[in-house]
């Protein structure tokens, strides 16, 4: 019989494992034995616990995504005005931990397999408009259009993290600055 509070670190650990295979493969052909075995347990653990590699891939998203709304409120903790709540936003988006190697290899997979996976596109809809939510919140006393403004903002953000992700000149402190750069435009620099 497992140890009482055992089932919340070997998920925690399977999570993790996950997130380093998806980065040392740099996709999702890894195999449940692989996690496993990098998470210290059996393959059968690994499936009892979460019943599958789709399962558990989406578990290590969740956990990437919830790392990043952390990251998000500790910045919006410092922010004092509207603009600087947008600002706050956009450096978290681009924060050295988004682009650790394995986290950037799970996010690109994530957008690959949102394109047939149904649970996975889920997820990356929920992502996408928790960041135009807040950055339509942010917005709002001091844009015009906070919607469209927040629309442009959050595609801005996306295509910069996945050019610097990608790119072996690209860096996270240029992309921030020219997220920052756009918003400066569409609110007119307003505090």
């Amino acid at each position: 019989m497992p140890k009482l509070g055992m089932e919340p670190i070997r998920r925690d650990a399977l999570v993790k494992a996950t997130i380093a295979e998806i980065g040392a493969a740099q996709s999702l052909d890894v195999t449940v034995d692989q996690i496993a075995r990098r998470a210290g347990m059996s393959k059968a653990l690994a499936h009892h616990y979460f019943g599958g590699k789709d399962q558990i891939f989406l578990a290590a998203m969740r956990y990437i995504l919830s790392e990043y709304s952390a990251e998000v409120r500790r910045e919006l903790r410092k922010a004092r005005t509207p603009a600087a709540r947008a600002e706050a936003i956009i450096r978290a988006s681009f924060d050295e931990s988004c682009f650790d190697p394995a986290t950037v290899s799970a996010w690109m997979t994530l957008y690959g397999s949102s394109r047939t996976n149904v649970e996975t596109y889920r997820l990356l809809i929920v992502y996408q408009a928790r960041l135009r939510s807040n950055l339509t919140h942010a917005l709002r006393l001091i844009s015009t259009q906070p919607e469209q403004d927040a629309e442009t903002l959050a595609a801005l953000i996306d295509g910069l993290y996945l050019r610097a992700a990608l790119s072996d000149s690209g860096s996270a402190p240029a992309a921030c600055a020219q997220a920052l750069s756009l918003l400066n435009t569409l609110i007119g620099s307003k505090p």
